[in-house]
């Protein structure tokens, strides 16, 4: 299988930016934090502030990554692309762009926190969720191209 073509959203990319946002925060039991047109407005601002990636397969838009310098702020894979290796590869992106990342996840989400610990992310610190539209405790994650240097002589001798 090929690379995914990955290429920088733009206002016109917003419908189906939200799209793949919705088939994730649509579903089933999921806390629904903002309107529809409330999403539309954010994924615009996303687009005309940030950096945003876009994944298109043979049926549109299948994933984004939104990212402000070394934060993450979104990575969506559409429900039907997802497993295919879109978010890894937009990840992938983000990481050729800085020397560091951070993403804050939903600390319930185990199966976001497993990718990124996959991807070289490791847990930094907790919120109780008063920082986020879902007031969802999170989980902040974070990634350097850096080695790890020890902290201590315990770490340095392990």
């Amino acid at each position: 299988m090929s690379a995914p073509r990955i290429t920088r959203a733009r206002l016109r990319d917003v419908p189906g930016l939200a799209r793949v946002l919705w088939s994730h925060t649509r579903a089933p039991g999921h806390p629904r934090a903002r309107s529809p047109l409330a999403d539309l407005r954010l994924l615009a601002r996303l687009v005309r502030r940030d950096t945003v990636w876009l994944v298109r397969d043979r049926r549109g838009p299948a994933a984004f990554l939104a990212q402000r310098d070394q934060q993450i702020q979104a990575l969506y894979v559409h429900a039907r692309a997802r497993r295919a290796g879109l978010g890894r590869a937009l990840l992938r992106r983000a990481k050729d762009t800085q020397a560091a990342l951070s993403i804050w996840t939903p600390q319930d989400n185990h199966a976001a926190r497993r990718f990124y610990a996959a991807e070289g992310f490791v847990t930094m610190g907790y919120s109780d969720g008063q920082g986020n539209d879902e007031a969802l405790p999170e989980v902040l994650m974070i990634w350097s191209a850096a080695p790890h240097v020890p902290t201590s002589r315990q770490e340095a001798a392990a």
